[in-house]
C-alpha cells in the first residue's frame, strides 16, 4: 500500500515545505504553515489546452489569425469601461474588495441587468442560503426568469448544475467558501483556492462561459489566498471605498483583455449601486471658495480626466519630528515635493506638520499631479487661497523645474467644460493643439513661475 505523502503550505503566500516551520520562509509570517495531502493526479486536472487525444502543436505567429475578441456589454457603461468594453466569453475575473463594500451587490445587478438582455446566468452562493440571495435581490428590485441561484460549494455539484442550466455567465460568490472533495485540506486553505480555481478555468475556456469569482481580501489589502490565484485568472478587479462613504472605485489591476488603468466609479443608493457618469462635478461640488491650501488638478484615469481637489493643511510642529500625513496621496511623493518647495523655493518646512488630502476618497498615483500637491502646501503655508477658478497639471522635477504632461488637450477640455477659467500648466506642453474657448492657459517653466502665477493676489 502506498504511503500518502504530506506537505506543509503556508496560508498567506502558498509556500510549501516538506517539514514544519514556525516562520514561513516566503512571507515571514508566523504559525501560517499547514499540513496538507498531496492531491492525487487524475484525468480532470488535465489542461484546458488538450482536446481529446490530439494536442495542439506550436506553429509559427504569422499563421495564427488574429481575431478580435467577443464581448458582450453588461449595460453598465463603468462597468464596461473597467473590462475594457465589455465582458469577453471563456474569461475568468476575480473581483476583489473589502468585506461590506459592494462585491455582491455589485454582481448581483450585473446578473440581473444581464438576464434581462436574455443572457442566462447562474448565481452560486457559498456565503448565503437561496432565500437570502432573493432577499437581497427584491431590496434591490431585481427580478428575471433568466437569473438562476443555487446555494453550493462543491465545486463537482456547481460543474453539474452548470452542465445543467447552461448559462453564458457564472457567478462564484466567493472562491474561499468552496472545494473539492478530493482535497483533504479545509475551504479557504491554499489548495482548495487553487485547485477550485483551475476547475473555474478549465470550465471557463472548454465551454466559453464567462467567470466572475469573488475573493477576500487579507488585512493588507491584497486578495486572501497565494499570489497564483491572481496569475491564473484573465483580470482581476479591485472594488474599493470607505466604508462610511458612498462612492466606490472599480479599478483593474490586471486585463488581459483591455487597460488596467481605467476606473469605474458608482454610488451607493438604497437601491444599489447607481454609475456616476461624471465623477469630476460629484468630487468639486462640495469644495469651499476662498480658503487657502485647496488646489484643483486633472488627473488622468485610463482614457478619462478626472477633476478631484487637492486640500494640505500646513501648522506648526507641537513637538519631536515634523509629521507627514497623506490620504490618496503617496506619502514619499508629497516628502520629496516638500524637500524641494525648502530647497528651491526657500519655504522652511522642516519645522511645520504636513497633512494632505484627496478630497472624495481617490487615489492618485500620477506624476501629473505633482504640481498640485506643490501649490497646495504653499497655499496652506503662506496661508493665501489660489484663485478657485485655477487648475494646476504638471510634473515636478528635482531641481524646481515643471515637466510636461501627456494628454494636456484632453485635461484642458475637462477643465473648461466645468467651468474653469484657468489652467497652469508646464511651459514645455504649450504649443500643437487647440485651446478650447472661453479659459486660459498658462505656462509656467518652473516651481517658482508657478507659485508666483497661482498665489497671486
Amino acid at each position: 500500500m502506498v504511503k500518502q505523502k504530506t506537505k506543509f503550505v503556508c496560508q498567506e503566500c502558498g509556500y510549501e515545505s516538506a517539514k514544519w516551520m514556525g516562520k514561513c520562509p516566503g512571507c515571514q509570517s508566523w504559525n501560517t504553515m499547514v499540513e496538507e495531502m498531496n492531491a492525487k493526479p487524475n484525468a480532470s486536472n488535465r489542461s484546458y489546452v488538450t482536446s481529446g487525444d490530439t494536442i495542439h502543436k506550436a506553429q509559427p505567429i504569422t499563421a495564427v489569425k488574429g481575431e478580435r475578441e467577443p464581448r458582450v456589454s453588461t449595460t453598465m457603461t463603468e462597468l464596461d469601461r473597467v473590462l475594457g468594453g465589455g465582458i469577453v466569453p471563456g474569461s475568468l475575473v476575480l473581483v476583489g474588495g473589502d468585506p461590506g463594500i459592494g462585491k455582491s451587490t455589485l454582481l448581483l445587478q450585473l446578473s440581473a441587468k444581464l438576464a434581462k438582455t436574455n443572457e442566462r446566468v447562474l448565481y452560486i452562493s457559498g456565503e448565503e442560503s437561496v432565500k437570502q440571495t432573493k432577499l437581497r435581490a427584491d431590496r434591490l428590485e431585481l427580478s428575471s426568469d433568466q437569473l438562476y441561484v443555487l446555494a453550493e460549494t462543491d465545486v463537482t455539484l456547481i460543474e453539474r448544475a452548470i452542465d445543467e442550466v447552461q448559462p453564458s455567465l457564472v457567478i462564484i460568490d466567493s472562491i474561499q467558501t468552496v472545494y473539492k472533495e478530493e482535497i483533504t485540506s479545509a475551504p479557504g486553505s491554499v489548495a482548495q483556492v487553487r485547485e477550485s480555481t483551475a476547475a473555474f478555468m478549465r470550465v471557463a475556456k472548454t465551454r466559453g462561459i464567462a467567470v466572475f469569482i469573488v475573493g477576500h481580501v487579507t488585512k493588507q489589502g491584497s486578495i486572501a489566498g497565494p499570489k497564483l490565484l491572481e496569475h491564473m485568472v484573465d483580470s482581476v478587479l479591485y472594488f474599493e471605498g470607505e466604508r462610511h462613504h458612498t462612492y466606490r472605485i472599480l479599478r483593474a489591476v490586471k486585463n488581459r483583455f483591455g487597460s488596467t488603468n481605467e476606473m469605474g466609479i458608482f454610488e451607493m443608493k438604497e437601491l444599489g449601486l447607481e454609475e456616476v457618469l461624471n465623477p469630476s462635478e460629484i468630487f468639486l461640488e462640495e469644495r469651499s471658495q476662498g480658503a487657502s491650501g485647496s488646489v484643483v488638478v486633472a488627473s488622468m484615469e485610463g482614457t478619462r480626466p478626472v477633476l478631484v481637489e487637492l486640500q494640505a493643511l500646513i501648522s506648526p510642529m507641537g513637538f519631536g519630528n515634523p509629521r507627514r500625513m497623506a490620504t490618496g496621496l503617496d506619502h514619499n511623493r508629497v516628502s520629496l515635493l516638500m524637500a524641494v518647495l525648502e530647497k528651491r523655493v526657500g519655504m522652511l518646512l522642516q519645522n511645520q506638520d504636513a497633512y494632505l488630502k484627496v478630497a472624495g476618497g481617490v487615489k492618485l498615483d500620477e506624476p501629473a499631479i505633482d504640481l498640485a500637491i506643490a501649490l497646495s502646501v504653499a497655499s496652506s503655508f503662506r496661508d493665501q487661497p489660489t484663485n478657485p477658478m485655477d487648475v494646476a497639471i504638471g510634473e515636478v522635477g528635482l531641481t524646481g523645474e515643471i515637466r510636461r504632461v501627456s494628454r494636456i488637450e484632453q485635461r484642458v477640455n475637462e477643465a473648461a467644460k466645468l467651468g474653469f477659467k484657468r489652467v497652469i500648466i508646464p511651459e514645455k506642453n504649450l504649443g500643437g493643439w487647440t485651446v478650447p474657448k472661453g479659459i486660459q492657459v498658462v505656462g509656467v517653466p518652473t516651481l517658482d513661475k508657478a507659485l508666483e502665477v497661482a498665489l497671486r493676489r
